[in-house]
């Protein structure tokens, strides 16, 4: 989380980039000179694979100036920020993400002059970059900052979640994606197909090796559930025709997509089934082949089928397409074809299969492994479909297999579709919203949810309520248990699988209860496309079921806080900005608290705040050509995360306060007693000391600095900030404004007691108080020190250093995480910080010395603009405005853009202060107000 060491490590990567190929040559050298054969030629690149900040490390090294041309082609990165970090809070860090993005951009692009002429083409032009997210498992990284938009264009890279990978399913922790071992063979296969057998080296072809990534980690299930509308996907992209010329020919090449291994002879099929009913069920490998005629039973709208089965594709079973009936190709007229979609088959996590107690026992159904879907565009001009089924085979000395299920049904995609609108999510937080599915209902149902359950998860139970065997007798006899058990030895385990546009595809398997959640962030301002999510569910159509669906509101605070963080973090900001606004144009300055709550009131004072920044937002979009994100989400999202931000700053206000009243109680308190036992013996040597102090600060040298108070603390804070770590000298600022304001505060409460002893002094003449005599105001203290104005000054302070404080400690806080990492690094080799870094600081501290300077004095000239006066309110209100659309743009490093720019602003009018000679720097302060 810091930028100076992501440098560090770009340059360490280009350096071993070129230490490997170099001693490539080496090697091969030492063996030319050694008179041993060598053959084949040197590697020219090598391949990165980057986790986390390693994946950015990657491709910032890809585009190092002084990284030898084509040493790097090929790029694959786990769980990695492309977008931005995953928490932008320091301004290099933030800033080098944004010139290493651009470098990209401009690395696709054709080189031309300015004139436009062509000069070469792209420098990235062999480059190929994939990067695999782990899901919502993931609490670090989130799959929006993991894309590839608008850095990597589609024709060389794309980005997939672990929970569609082939042969991987799983979501996955930040760590956990470097050693879960089906991600792990899965990969190390694709580096290795990646290789040209023949050379020894990677494909150079770029197109080669993003097919090979694609076939490699794409499941090919389809990236939509729309059956309407469903474009054509890799899922159905694969259909291989044969044109049968030649009656002679064999169905070995009828059926050629099945491996040769697979070749089934006509003669192991006993005998042809005719289907008469929509639905089919094989419940065991009996070798037999179901006929089911597609014009017939596609009547009244069921133009689509889908097949579930645990059986294995060409090995289990086999999937045709007929123009006619007949046993084999040969039966069939010349120029008509046989067309077999087995290869159509996905393959879906199953989950543990039922183990079989003894041979021949009848044991529960096991759960679908493969899918798969034929739209009535690919069924055109065919009559008969056919499934074939393969004997079981015969097994001795083995566990005997599980059960065999598959599943077929010509369905109509209208009578699947369930739609759960906004107002029925919201109102299952409090009510569960119950679904009744009778017996025969449709095998796949396409739940479309209206608020993506990236925003809101969902936890979805399934009950079965019944499998046909209501009057055997035995529902009675077992009761509700009992009917499950019974149930699950007839109806194959429901399966679902959500769809997300950002995060992909989900897969739930023996799904009978469990919290749908996908890794989504619709409301943000960069979101486009449907903030919708589907899930599409798999139930045995012979049996009934009842559905539960509530919104789990743990799982959604939950995602909501690891979503929009980022965002929170820009409008604390924003929100401190605001009722810095209000104390500078309020008089007397209100306490930070105040200012807060008064810009939480209803509609007038909190409705321009959230509505002016959400309009401009959408406005900036409208100019720039960019797609608008869902209004109503994105919206209502904003102005939660403004809340919370309020709700955080409130909390903050008052700790803080706590702690600086129980101290200046305490510090007031002690000084009271301090008097009362002035006079005692034992503190005789107290005064010894007193005096011995006194000394010290009748030194020259300290008498200036005692004349000159902010000189210290600006110096110290400006060196630390330079040279050591930003932080530092924000450390140094706190504890500035901790000392003003306690230092305030205790001589507020002070003179307000002994305001208070005076008055009742007064009321009570003839009552002699000790305490009050005690509290007289000792000779050489300002004439007015017990006056009101004195303590309304003294008050005005505190709360203008206090709201000072609270903005300082959420800037100093955004640079925590980079100062971690470097204490991190103490020994190792030193750098100093980025210049940005230090400047902002630097204009940070300008900001925190010199701004009450410029609120506690009214005869500050200020600037016209148009003939108005630019008052410091008016900065702080563009200051708050500019943070929110920080947020919002999940840039929350660029606050401290706003809070220099007011540093510099703040230092400017203090320069201006002293020329004018409305006061000085390091002068007392004239206590009159005006």
């Amino acid at each position: 989380m810091d930028g100076r060491i992501l440098e560090e490590h770009t340059e360490y990567v280009v350096y071993a980039i070129h230490r490997i190929l170099d001693q490539y040559k080496e090697s091969h050298d030492a063996r030319e000179s050694d008179g041993a054969a060598t053959t084949g030629s040197l590697p020219k690149s090598v391949i990165l694979i980057g986790h986390s900040m390693g994946g950015f490390v990657a491709r910032a090294a890809t585009i190092h100036p002084r990284l030898r041309r084509s040493a790097v082609e090929t790029i694959l990165t786990l769980s990695s920020t492309h977008q931005s970090p995953p928490l932008a809070l320091q301004p290099s860090l933030g800033d080098y993400y944004k010139s290493i993005n651009q470098e990209w951009r401009k690395g696709y692009e054709v080189q031309t002059t300015r004139t436009g002429h062509y000069v070469s083409g792209p420098k990235l032009s062999n480059v190929v970059v994939v990067s695999v997210s782990g899901g919502f498992n993931d609490y670090q990284v989130r799959s929006k900052l993991e894309s590839l938009d608008g850095i990597v264009p589609p024709t060389h890279g794309f980005m997939i979640s672990s929970t569609s990978m082939k042969n991987v399913w799983l979501s996955m922790e930040h760590q956990t994606i470097l050693w879960c071992n089906q991600l792990v063979v899965q990969a190390s296969h694709t580096l290795l197909s990646l290789v040209d057998s023949r050379t020894g080296q990677p494909f150079p072809d770029t197109q080669k090796r993003l097919a090979i990534f694609t076939k490699m980690l794409h499941s090919g299930i389809p990236q939509s559930f729309n059956w309407k509308m469903q474009p054509q996907s890799p899922w159905s992209a694969q259909v291989l025709a044969k044109d049968v010329k030649d009656t002679a020919v064999s169905e070995v090449h009828t059926l050629s997509d099945c491996p040769s291994s697979f070749h089934w002879n006509d003669d192991i099929l006993e005998r042809d089934l005719y289907i008469q009913t929509t639905t089919v069920t094989i419940l065991a490998m009996d070798g037999r082949r179901r006929w089911l005629d597609i014009q017939k039973l596609g009547l009244n709208g069921k133009s689509h089928f889908i097949f579930v089965t645990n059986l294995a594709p060409c090995s289990g079973v086999r999937i045709h397409l007929w123009p006619q009936k007949g046993k084999s190709s040969s039966d069939l007229p010349a120029g008509k074809r046989v067309l077999e979609v087995t290869s159509k088959m996905v393959q879906i996590p199953a989950g543990p299969a039922p183990r079989q107690v003894e041979p021949g026992s009848q044991t529960e159904q096991a759960p679908p492994s493969a899918l798969l879907h034929l739209g009535p565009e690919e069924m055109h001009g065919f009559r008969f479909l056919s499934i074939s089924v393969a004997p079981r085979p015969t097994i001795s000395g083995r566990p005997p297999p599980a059960t065999s299920m598959a599943v077929g049904q010509f369905f109509n995609p209208d009578e699947g579709e369930i739609d759960f609108t906004h107002v029925s999510m919201l109102l299952s937080i409090h009510s569960h919203k119950d679904i009744f599915l009778k017996e025969d209902h449709p095998l796949a149902f396409n739940m479309s949810f209206a608020i993506s359950l990236g925003l809101l998860p969902v936890t979805f139970s399934l009950k079965t309520a019944g499998c046909g065997i209501k009057d055997s007798g035995l529902l009675d006899e077992a009761g509700d248990n009992g009917n499950n058990k019974l149930c699950k030895l007839r109806c194959f385990p429901p399966v679902a699988l959500a769809w997300d546009p950002t995060s992909g595809l989900h897969v739930f398997p023996n799904l009978y209860s469990e919290t749908l959640v996908v890794d989504s962030s619709p409301a943000l301002w960069t979101s486009t496309g449907s903030e919708k999510t589907t899930v599409f569910l798999l139930l045995d159509p012979h049996c009934a079921y009842k559905a539960s669906i509530a919104v789990s509101v743990t799982s959604a605070a939950s995602r909501f806080w690891l979503l929009y963080f980022s965002q929170i973090a820009g409008f604390c900001v924003a929100v401190v900005f605001f009722a810095l606004m209000r104390q500078a144009h309020a008089r007397p300055i209100p306490s930070i608290l105040k200012a807060v709550e008064s810009n939480l009131r209803m509609p007038f004072q909190f409705l321009p705040f959230v509505a002016v920044p959400i309009l401009l937002s959408l406005l900036f979009s409208f100019l720039v050509s960019q797609p608008f994100p869902p209004f109503s989400s994105f919206t209502i999202v904003s102005i939660i995360c403004y809340l919370l931000a309020n709700g955080i700053v409130i909390l903050l206000i008052l700790v803080s306060q706590l702690v600086f009243y129980v101290a200046a109680y305490l510090h007031v308190f002690i000084k009271t007693r301090w008097q009362l036992w002035e006079g005692n013996f034992g503190f005789l040597f107290l005064h010894w000391f007193m005096n011995l102090s006194s000394r010290f600060f009748s030194l020259k040298v300290v008498r200036i600095l005692r004349a000159n108070p902010l000189f210290v603390p600006i110096s110290a804070a400006i060196v630390l900030s330079m040279f050591v770590h930003p932080a530092l000298g924000l450390f140094i600022l706190l504890l500035s404004h901790a000392l003003c304001c306690h230092s305030s505060l205790c001589n507020s409460l002070t003179a307000s007691l002994r305001s208070h002893a005076r008055k009742k002094e007064s009321d009570y003449k003839t009552e002699d108080n000790y305490l009050s005599q005690q509290l007289k105001p000792k000779p050489g203290s300002p004439s007015k020190e017990n006056s009101s104005s004195y303590i309304q000054t003294q008050e005005d302070i505190f709360h203008l250093r206090h709201g000072l404080l609270v903005l300082h400690i959420l800037a100093t806080l955004m640079f925590v995480p980079s100062l971690v990492s470097w204490l991190q690094r103490i020994g190792m080799h030193q750098s100093f910080p980025r210049f940005l870094d230090s400047f902002l600081c630097i204009c940070l501290i300008l900001h925190g010395i010199f701004s009450s300077e410029s609120l506690l004095n009214s005869e500050v000239p200020l600037p016209r603009i148009m003939g108005k006066e630019v008052r410091l309110n008016l900065i702080y209100l563009t200051a708050g405005i500019y943070s929110y659309l920080s947020g919002m743009e999940l840039a929350p490093y660029k606050v401290l853009y706003a809070m220099g720019a007011i540093g510099i602003i703040s230092f400017a009018l203090s320069i201006l202060q002293a020329w004018t000679g409305a006061t000085r720097f390091g002068r007392r302060r004239h206590w009159h107000r005006h």
